[in-house]
């Protein structure tokens, strides 16, 4: 963490069809972290945001929002810090715009910090900002983006990544994610918890956390009962929801719901009940003070051990170690397991 007083400017670009949410998102965090700062006795500002774009025109978003830049693309990159680069439907033209693309592929190595924003990873690739970098995108762009730069390495799972001074971000909510761990970074875990708090944000997310949560990995059913299946066990982790519990619900055989939970949800009725349960232990560690071993039940898992063999397996720490990282140090201390 580097805590220092200077005000540091970050820079958002905006080009005709960016997507509205990757500039706002990133651009609240930062700002509430100034007055988070303020409000605790800092003497100047923690960041100034700055939107710029090729000109001073109102730039239409690719919602139909329009957003007046503060400023045109800056002749010098020694006064910005963190340079944010979002994505969005009109980054095909963006990447035409000479001008554009000139002044990005100057001011990439020059800022101490350069991110993008969902499909804002493109814009970067094409000035040759990523090239031999490991990166992320928007799930649904991963593929394209590997193909059409075969010197990128892109990984399409994590929510955000940084390899160097370089982050990049999955989709649009991401790209907060992004921002509250570049205001950790700078200014520390607490400040970033209080803004994931203020912001109402459901957890803050580590990076290595998968795009999808259980509910988005797993596909809906079509049939009401394999729906109301998934309901269940997203109200209460804890139950019952072996498969022959989950089929006797079902009003199915057990062969006959597991083949059908899996081909209409996607993945198999046991790989979803431990997602959501580790969704839901994750939330506990980060949020309350409560024994591993509480949480372990809490959460449907039985005993601490196999608590901590899922964590292994699936985040590559223990829940002890996940939230000693990932809670706020303000808090009062967890009582013993």
């Amino acid at each position: 963490m580097n805590s220092s007083g200077a005000t540091r400017k970050v820079a958002i670009l905006l080009y005709p069809g960016v997507q509205s949410l990757d500039v706002t998102g990133p651009l609240e965090v930062f700002a509430g972290a100034t007055l988070a700062l303020a409000a605790a006795g800092r003497p100047s500002p923690a960041y100034e945001v700055l939107t710029i774009a090729p000109s001073t025109r109102p730039i239409v978003t690719s919602s139909g929002l329009t957003i007046l830049p503060a400023a045109g693309l800056p002749a010098g990159f020694r006064g910005i810090d963190t340079l944010v680069v979002p994505g969005g439907s009109g980054r095909k033209r963006a990447v035409e715009d000479a001008q554009l693309m000139a002044w990005l592929a100057r001011a990439g190595k020059s800022v101490r910090r350069l991110s993008s924003v969902c499909t804002g990873a493109f814009l970067l690739a094409d000035a040759g900002l990523l090239s031999g970098r490991t990166v992320t995108t928007h799930w649904a762009y991963a593929e394209k983006l590997a193909t059409e730069h075969p010197d990128v390495t892109v990984e399409a799972d994590p929510i955000f990544l940084l390899d160097g001074n370089v982050w990049t971000s999955a989709g649009v909510t991401a790209g907060i994610d992004l921002a509250l761990a570049m205001v950790e970074q700078d200014h520390g875990r607490d400040l970033a918890l209080q803004l994931a708090r203020h912001l109402v944000m459901f957890l803050r997310r580590p990076g290595s956390q998968s795009q999808f949560s259980a509910r988005l990995a797993a596909q809906e059913p079509r049939r009401e009962p394999l729906r109301e299946v998934q309901q269940q066990v997203l109200e209460e982790p804890s139950g019952d929801h072996t498969v022959e519990a989950m089929a006797a619900r079902a009003n199915m055989s057990t062969r006959h719901f597991a083949r059908a939970f899996r081909a209409e949800a996607g993945v198999t009725p046991g790989r979803y009940v431990e997602q959501v349960r580790l969704e839901a232990a994750r939330r506990e560690l980060e949020d309350t003070a409560a024994p591993v071993q509480a949480v372990a039940l809490a959460c449907g898992f039985g005993t601490a051990e196999t608590m901590r063999r899922t964590f292994l397996r699936a985040l590559g720490v223990s829940p002890a170690e996940y939230r000693r990282r990932f809670r706020s140090r303000s808090d009062p201390a967890p009582a013993a397991a």
